[in-house]
């Protein structure tokens, strides 16, 4: 009668790459140095797939890190999906992560992408400004 209950989803398996793609990234930057703070902030305004802290010589910077993943670079690849609506959704989440989290007010931001394309990391620190 309903043919459509009791099937499985087809976004099952783009989520779970998507996951594992998240997994990937946050491994990676730890390897890197840097320090996790949170992971799949949502907000009514848009979601960060990860905030870090990085140390450097200058201090600590808050890190937030769109995560994209793509099987190949069809249609521009992961970082061409990044376009200026998506940046401002992510900046917009992240004012909205600093509103909610006075502790990290005072410190320097930077938005990085972490583009991952068939298994392969490509890390883009301070990729955009909003």
């Amino acid at each position: 009668m309903f043919p459509w209950i009791g099937r499985r989803s087809s976004t099952t398996a783009p989520l779970k790459r998507g996951a594992a793609a998240e997994r990937r990234a946050l491994e990676y930057l730890r390897r890197q140095g840097l320090k996790p703070v949170d992971r799949n902030y949502r907000t009514r305004r848009g979601e960060i797939d990860l905030i870090m802290l990085d140390h450097t010589r200058e201090g600590e910077t808050l890190v937030f890190v769109e995560v994209r993943y793509r099987d190949g670079d069809r249609f521009g690849g992961a970082l061409a999906s990044i376009d200026h609506h998506k940046q401002r959704r992510i900046a917009a989440a992240a004012a909205a992560y600093l509103q909610a989290h006075p502790e990290h007010t005072e410190q320097p931001c930077r938005f990085d992408v972490i583009a991952d394309e068939g298994g392969e990391i490509h890390w883009i620190a301070d990729a955009f400004r909003p």
